[in-house]
Order: structure tokens, then C-alpha cells, then sequence
């Protein structure tokens, strides 16, 4: 039995290894089981996907909220403290409630799974769930981990279902082509519900094409079935919306880059398909809402943090930066884990790039900064194990034209957050 919050969430932090070796969902599905199956009781969209599942999940719920919905939210990684993943209209679950559902998972763990803890992202889909059935809300925005058809969170049976990007990561456990991180991706997809996808590579649509056929599910694909023209880069930018369904002009976007104005699109459809009646007013003031933290933010003038952790989010970065501040110099600082291409991403970020920097992150899975530096062949380059005397150093060495660009895994994005909050006033996306 947990006393307090602090005992419980330093256990659940220390099973990012699981001691429970069955098989996939399978400790998921026992425990919700001996719960009375909550997660039957709630409604759902599914978000999968390389990158752009949380922003677009966050732009869903926005239109969502807006049209008047309880709509509950379960995200990763958070960037300051646990609860943000469990979220009920942007409200964080209570240390009181998490610390209550925690106790009754952990009695049913140690009554029906010989008191062997599943992972950390497993007793956290379970607790989400329970949160989400007692919440008397009207739909749940629930994100994948990693991949999606033996990801915990798919045990779930949603209304629509969406797979946003593709690119290769996590390839030990997803697999190391296209076409089987798409296979992974698409194992969201249920039958006869719809799923909206953003994925562009053709290798993978076909994947994705071929299990929504399987399961009798109507797919809306970006570029074929919907698409967005007339990209204004004001600010905030605005783009305009074609379905065959539905047109929308001059829609204004918080969030920018044209990364974003795909994430919108796909939730608008997603959106749309939930709730047809949703209004087009709501949809623009909602859009115009919807921000992501860690996504092309700016910390004070000079500073901007991103969470770009594969190549396919470094493209975007590196291209939102371009068109932003087209005259700037830009001096990256780099932190990921071990599990990415990263030598793509470092080459495409030395293309552009005033200075490099490499640093790591204490996490078991982090990659060490000599080796990143290792992957690089800018002519600028240091490498320091100490993120946080790097970070200081070079802010008090920039030139005057030139931007600090923080980016890599959004674990390192979570700690620099809360550490430059303490000496920078944090602005919000332009």
C-alpha cells in the first residue's frame, strides 16, 4: 500500500523495465479485468504515430472542448510532474486520485499477478483508464507509447482511429523497415471504425490501405481524401481546409511550421467524424487555442526548445526555422536516447547549423554526448556530459544573430524546460 504520492510515483518510475515477462496486453487486460473492465464505459479516439500525435491530440481536444465536450487526455512523455499525462478538459488528475487508483492496482497486482509490477507506461494506461471511467466524460484522446498493436493502450476499442506519421524509430522493438513500423502502427485499427491518416510514404499506406480493408474500416488519408492550401505565414499562420465534406478558409494556428498545419488537418477530420455538428467557428477558435508545449517554443528572445526526437521531426524543425527566422544563425544543442537514426538527424541539423553541441541526459536509455558529437562533421563542435553548465555557457555565448536550438528526445526537452524557467521568462509559440 502506497502512503503517499511520492512513494508511489518513485516506484511506478523505477519499472521502466517490467519484472512481468507475459505476453503482449496481457497483464493490462487481468488487471482491468479484476476491475470490471472501465475502459468499456468510455468513449475513444486512438492517436498513433512516429510524430504529431500529441499535437494533434492536443488540437482534437481543443476542438472537442470547444464544441462543448468533457474530454479526457492521456499523453507522454510529461514534461514537469506525472499528472499532466491524465488529464480531464486540461485539468490534471490530483495527486489524492492517482495515489487512490495507484493502491487499487497495485492490490490487484498483488493478488492475481504474484505481486509482479507490469512497466511504468502499462500501470499508467490502467490508471488512465479508471480515471477516464469515473470522470462521466464524453470521449477519451488516448496516445499510443510505442507503436500501437501490442502498445498497452490498445485495449481500448475507439471510435476513430489515427496514425499520423511514419519514420523509423524504436526499430528493436517496431522492427527496421517502413513497412513494419506501419504494420505496428496500424494495429489501432479496429473494425469498422474509421482512422484518419497523415502518413505520406506510399510503402507504408499500403501497409496501413491493407489493414483498414481488412477490418472493414473507412480511411480518410491526407492529400487524397482531405487537404490544406493557401499557407499564410503570419502569425499566427492560417491555412485553408478541402474535404469533400467540408471547407474551411483562412483558419488560424497557434502552432507553427507546416508540420502543424497537417496535425490540424487530421484534427479537424477526426473531430468531424466524432461529432459532425461541430461548427466552423469553433473549429478556427479552438485551432487558434491549441498549443503544445515543448513544440518550437521559445524561451525568452534567443531560445527555442523542440522536441524533434527522430529524423522526420528534425526535417520539420529545421524547416519551421528556416521559414520563421530565414536570417538568423542557428547553434543546436543536442540530447536524445539511444534508441534513434541519429545520424540522419545530426547531418541534416550540421547542414544548417552555426555551431553544434552535444550533451546527455541521465536516463538509462540516453546516448552518451561523446558519441552524438562522434556522428557529426560540422567544424564547430563541443561536447559536454553536464546539459545543464552547456546550456548556461553557450546562452552567454551567443552571437547576435543567432538562435540556441534545444532539441532531441523529449525527456531532455521535459528537464530544460523546468530548468530554464528558473532563470528565463518562458514565452508561448509565436
Amino acid at each position: 500500500m502506497f502512503q503517499s504520492i511520492e512513494q508511489c510515483t518513485d516506484f511506478i518510475f523505477k519499472l521502466k523495465a517490467s519484472e512481468y515477462k507475459g505476453e503482449p496486453l496481457e497483464a493490462v487486460r487481468i488487471i482491468l479485468e479484476q476491475l470490471g473492465n472501465p475502459q468499456n464505459r468510455v468513449k475513444y479516439i486512438h492517436f498513433a504515430g512516429s510524430n504529431g500525435k500529441g499535437s494533434t491530440l492536443n488540437a482534437t481536444r481543443e476542438i472537442l472542448m470547444g464544441h462543448g465536450l468533457s474530454v479526457g487526455a492521456f499523453t507522454s512523455p510529461h514534461l514537469e510532474r506525472v499528472n499532466e499525462r491524465i488529464t480531464i478538459n486540461k485539468v490534471q488528475i490530483t495527486d489524492e486520485q492517482f495515489l487512490q487508483y495507484a493502491n487499487i492496482i497495485s492490490d490487484v497486482i498483488q493478488s492475481k499477478l504474484d505481486g509482479k509490477f507490469p512497466s511504468f507506461f502499462e500501470i499508467m494506461t490502467v490508471l488512465a483508464l479508471l480515471h477516464f471511467a469515473n470522470g462521466q466524460i464524453d470521449v477519451a484522446l488516448i496516445e499510443t507509447g510505442i507503436g500501437g498493436r501490442i502498445d498497452s493502450t490498445n485495449i481500448i476499442i475507439p471510435e476513430i482511429s489515427v496514425i499520423t506519421t511514419i519514420s523509423l524509430e524504436h526499430t528493436e522493438i517496431l522492427g527496421d523497415s517502413i513497412e513494419k513500423i506501419a504494420y505496428e502502427k496500424a494495429g489501432i485499427i479496429k473494425d469498422g471504425k474509421p482512422v484518419v491518416v497523415g502518413v505520406k510514404q506510399q510503402e507504408a499506406l499500403r501497409v496501413i490501405k491493407q489493414k483498414a480493408m481488412q477490418s472493414d474500416a473507412v480511411i480518410y488519408c491526407l492529400n487524397e481524401d482531405f487537404h490544406y492550401e493557401n499557407i499564410q505565414q503570419s502569425f499566427p499562420q492560417t491555412f485553408d481546409f478541402k474535404s469533400q465534406q467540408l471547407t474551411l478558409s483562412n483558419i488560424p494556428l497557434a502552432m507553427l511550421g507546416l508540420h502543424q498545419v497537417e496535425n490540424a488537418s487530421l484534427a479537424i477530420v477526426a473531430s468531424k467524424l466524432f461529432d459532425r455538428d461541430i461548427s466552423e467557428n469553433t473549429i478556427k477558435q479552438a485551432l487558434q487555442n491549441a498549443r503544445w508545449e515543448g513544440r518550437f517554443e521559445r524561451v525568452g528572445e534567443r531560445i527555442i526548445i523542440d522536441g524533434a526526437h527522430n529524423s522526420e521531426g528534425t526535417a520539420a524543425l529545421i524547416k519551421t526555422l528556416k521559414q520563421v527566422y530565414p536570417n538568423k544563425s542557428y547553434k543546436f544543442v543536442y540530447a536524445a536516447l539511444m534508441d534513434k537514426d541519429h545520424g540522419k538527424s545530426i547531418a541534416m541539423m550540421d547542414q544548417v547549423a552555426s555551431a553544434m553541441r552535444f550533451t546527455e541526459i541521465p536516463l538509462p536509455r540516453a546516448a552518451k554526448a561523446d558519441y552524438l558529437a562522434s556522428q557529426s562533421k560540422h567544424p564547430n563542435i563541443i561536447s559536454n556530459e553536464n546539459w545543464k553548465q552547456l546550456i548556461q555557457d553557450e546562452e552567454q555565448n551567443l552571437l547576435e544573430n543567432e538562435l540556441l536550438i534545444i532539441t532531441g528526445s523529449l525527456y531532455f526537452i521535459a528537464e530544460v524546460r523546468t530548468y530554464l524557467s528558473s532563470f528565463s521568462k518562458r514565452l508561448p509559440p509565436l
